[in-house]
Formats: C-alpha cells, structure tokens, sequence
C-alpha cells in the first residue's frame, strides 16, 4: 500500500518538474507572448503518454496536450535524444500558432506548448478569419526536430521560412527544446534518486487517487440528465449564432457528457477540434476537486464524453481552427458549468467574460524595416460566486496569462498603449457582483494589418441564482478622430494614427439582491 505522505511528495517533486520547465522557457524565450504573457504551458507524462503533472499554465493547453503526446507516441519511435514537433489540430494539436515538443525522459515523457505569435498563413498572427485551415498557416504533422541529440537544421529551415519573424520563432523554439531538456534531466535525477519500482508505484497511485477523488464527487452528484445551451455571436463570416448544447448524466460509476445537438462545423475559423473540448471538460472537473488534488489522466478514467463528428465541438478537415481554441472553448467551459449548476447550485459560479478578446497586430517595424507582429488577449470580468463578488481584469477559465506590459509591448512594437482601465459597470448586479472588463486603446504608429477574434458582443454573460447578466464587449476602430464600431470577429487593414479599443464583456452577478446601481430586486424585477 502506497504512503499517503510520500503519495503527497512524489505529487510535488513532478510539479515542481513541470514548474521549473515553465520558468525555463519564460526566461529564455524571444517574443513578449511567452516572455510577458506567459502563454505556454509544461507537463510531465508516464511511458504510456498519461499525464502525471502539470504546470501551474494554460487550462487549454494542458488539457489538450496528452492528445499532442499520444499522437506523437503513435506515429513516431522517440527515443533519447529525439524531440518531436507537432502542431495540426487533427493530429493531437489545437490550433496552429501552439506548437508542442515532446521528449523522452528515461521511462517519461515531458513536453511544453508555447504559443508562437506569428506561424504564417494569410494573416499576420495567424489568427484571421479563415474559411481552410491551409490559409491558418504552417501545419505540422508529428516530426523529429531532434532526432539522437541532432537538430534537423532542414526541418527548422523549411518552417522558419514560411513564418514572418523566424528569428524570433527560431528563439522561441530554442527555448522550449532548452525547457524539455531541463524536465528530461529532472525526470532522471528523481528515478536515481528513488528508484523506478518506487517512482512507478507513486505514479501508479497518483492516477489511482485523481479516479478515486472525482468518483467520489460523481457519487455526491443527483442522477438524472442536465442539459444547457449556449452560443457563440457568429463564426465571423455568417452572422449567425453559433449554438453549443451538453447534456450531463452523472452516475456513481460514470460520468457521460453529451455535446449533441452542438452546431455544425462553420464556414469561420470558430471550429473547435476534440482535443479542445477534452482540455474543456477536463478543467471543469479539475475545478470540482480540492485545491491540493493532482490533475492526473486519472480524472477522467470514469467520464465518457459523446461528440457529434464534424460538430463545431469535434471539426474535421478542412476546417479553419485558430478561434476553436480561444473562443468555443471559453463557451463550451460556459455551457458545462451551467449544467453543473443545476446540481451544485451553491457551488458554481455566474458567466465570466467568455472571450479572450484575441487581438493581432501586424506590418512592417518603421524602426528595423522588419516584419512584426503582435498578438495579446485581453482580460475581463469574472463572474459572482456563491461566496463573494467576481474579479475585475482577470484571465478566466482556460485562459491563464497575463497582460503585456504597456512598457514591454511600447519597447517591442511600433504601437503606443492610449488607456488601459477597468470598464466601469460592466460586471453586474445581484447578491455578488461580476467583476467589471477592461478597456484598452492601442495606438499604430504604422499601417498594420488588425484581427480581431472576440465573442460576448451579442449574447451577453449569464447571471445565475437570479444575478443579472454582465455588460456585452465592444470593438471600436477610432480614425482620424472618428468611432467606428466593429465585429466580434474581423480582418481590418488600418492606416498610421489609427486607434483599436477593446472594450472587454464583464461578469455576470450571482444572486438575486437590490442592484445599488438602480436600486432594483435584480433577476425578480
């Protein structure tokens, strides 16, 4: 029988694995995304590809990443020394820009996926309004980058020519295969340290105790089926609401989640592929364990997950992508957690701001003559909770990074910040508020080539337990001193001077309770 206490140790060992991987490649990397943001994510795996730990990341990285290593596993023989790249959505990945490596570390696997801010296509940032995946950018089947210690110079020739900063993406790529090998040389010390029969053991355990602990959380649930509904704006080229349907039948032994009645695939880059809506049910039940629990692949041993193919939650080729993993995920986490509700009505909080507001800037530097391009997302409201007020200018959900600070992106880019603020009011009312977007005005001090790939402008997120829903976002294209207003999601060319405004959704309340703002019973009234 495994010792709890040393079951607790080993948990912590391979996170902080995960962890120092992370720091590695925050400090060593080129781009401002993974440097600043922090947009990247490590995980530790066990011989057959199950994760075992993860870093303190990116939700929709993390819960999507194991599907990146089987993928790798099945189509390649790694051995030490070899590394492999991928990034096609249809083969493990989730959109293009994210890029996985994976290493072998003795018996483990760890790998890293860091999101690369430009991997060339039509648009700059490679996340425009695209109808084919083909038109996204460079996509990457499961290949060798390192193969025996040596780097395949032709591999990383051929992407780095079809990108628009390959200095910078060769950079950050350097960076992840450094973050690998410092995880691979960890993975190596633990197991001299212990021991493999011992370190086999605890990882054994470690799977064993997620399964236990979320078998527990099934039994405490009601038997029965729940289903929710929700919708994205548009996919960007229809102006057509996007619908997103789960149905949720828990029982002691299993856990069936039901996307059908989910819509289509869409004609816009808004398809979500399987591996984002695995990453998205795996962060909901996550969040319904204990805070010291392991995200383990044993979580999700009991739950059987039902998705309609070619579904706008499970897209095939040729699908466009890149809005998949930044928008419908934040709407399929929405919709599971609206289901919840029903059951854990005191447990589960009111909308966040269900976008991550994805702006891309790019053109030619005036300063080096050179490409650039940018790309953030942009925080906003989280919802009320049962047990106090949302938190205002927050990433959410499966987002977990940060700002760009207005000095590093001011140094990097030829842009200059006009305002960044809280959106006053924008989170709403009820017995605990929604935290309040954000607005931030971003200035081009040259022609550039603008995406932006943002949702909650028109379906507006929802209240629970009678709270009111938060503030819709906003997008506002200022020139020459003039507003013009636009779409959640849209490719724009803007002349010098010009002035993109994001105005991010707010938080939807929890509870009914008198608004102070109008002095009225919110959800009765």
């Amino acid at each position: 029988m495994t010792d709890p206490v040393e079951l607790a140790v080993f948990q912590n060992v391979f996170h902080s694995i995960a962890e120092e991987m992370g720091a590695a490649l925050r400090r060593t990397a080129f781009s401002p995304n993974i440097k600043e943001r922090r947009d990247y994510s490590s995980a530790v795996f066990d011989g057959s590809g199950n994760v075992i730990a993860m870093g303190d990341d990116m939700p929709v990285h993390l819960g999507s990443m194991p599907m990146s290593v089987r993928a790798a596993l099945d189509k390649l023989t790694l051995e030490a020394g070899d590394v492999a790249i991928l990034n096609d959505p249809y083969e493990g990945g989730t959109h293009l820009p994210d890029i996985t490596l994976v290493m072998p570390a003795g018996a483990f696997y760890v790998a890293n996926r860091a999101h690369h801010a430009d991997l060339g296509g039509v648009y700059p940032g490679s996340m425009g309004l695209c109808t084919e995946i083909w038109q996204e950018g460079v996509r990457i089947p499961p290949l060798k980058l390192v193969a025996k210690g040596v780097l395949n110079r032709e591999l990383l020739a051929l992407l780095l020519n079809n990108v628009r900063t390959p200095r910078e993406r060769e950079g950050d790529l350097t960076a992840q295969l450094g973050a690998c090998r410092i995880g691979a040389e960890r993975m190596t010390e633990v197991v001299a340290k212990y021991g493999m029969a011992r370190v086999a053991a605890n990882v054994t355990a470690m799977l064993d105790h997620s399964e236990a602990l979320i078998r527990a959380e099934l039994e405490r649930l009601p038997a029965g089926e729940f289903t929710a509904e929700d919708y994205l704006d548009d996919d960007g080229i229809a102006q057509r609401p996007v619908l997103i349907r789960v149905t949720l039948a828990p029982s002691p032994a299993r856990l069936c989640v039901d996307f059908t009645g989910s819509a289509p695939q869409v004609a816009g880059s808004l398809n979500a592929v399987a591996a984002i809506t695995y990453s998205a049910v795996f962060y909901v039940l996550r969040c319904l364990l204990p805070e010291e629990a392991a995200p383990t692949a044993g979580l999700m041993r009991p739950v059987k997950i039902v998705l309609p193919e070619a579904s706008v939650v499970n897209a095939r080729p040729p699908a466009a992508v890149a809005g998949g993993n930044v928008e419908t995920s934040q709407r399929i986490v929405d919709v599971l957690l609206r289901a919840f509700a029903q059951m854990l009505p005191d447990r589960i909080p009111a909308a966040s701001s269900g976008t991550m507001n994805n702006l891309t800037i790019g053109g030619v530097d005036p300063r080096t003559g050179e490409l650039f391009a940018y790309y953030e997302t942009i925080a906003g409201g989280s919802g009320g909770r049962p047990m106090g007020d949302g938190v205002s200018g927050v990433h959410t959900h499966m987002t977990n990074s940060l700002n760009t600070p207005v000095e590093a992106l001011e140094y990097a880019y030829p842009l200059r910040v006009r305002r960044y603020a809280f959106r006053k009011d924008s989170g709403r009312g009820g017995l605990h508020r929604g935290g309040d977007g954000l607005v931030r005005e971003v200035e081009l001090l040259a022609p550039a080539q603008v995406t932006i790939l943002s949702d909650r402008r028109r379906f507006a997120p929802y209240g629970l337990q009678g709270g009111s829903e938060g503030a819709t976002g906003r997008n506002v294209l200022i020139e020459n001193g003039v507003e013009r207003e636009l779409p959640g999601k849209c490719n724009i060319n803007a002349a010098k001077g010009s002035v993109v405004r994001i105005e991010t959704p707010g938080g939807g309340g929890w509870g009914g309770s008198p608004d102070p703002q109008t002095d009225r019973l919110v959800g009765f009234l």
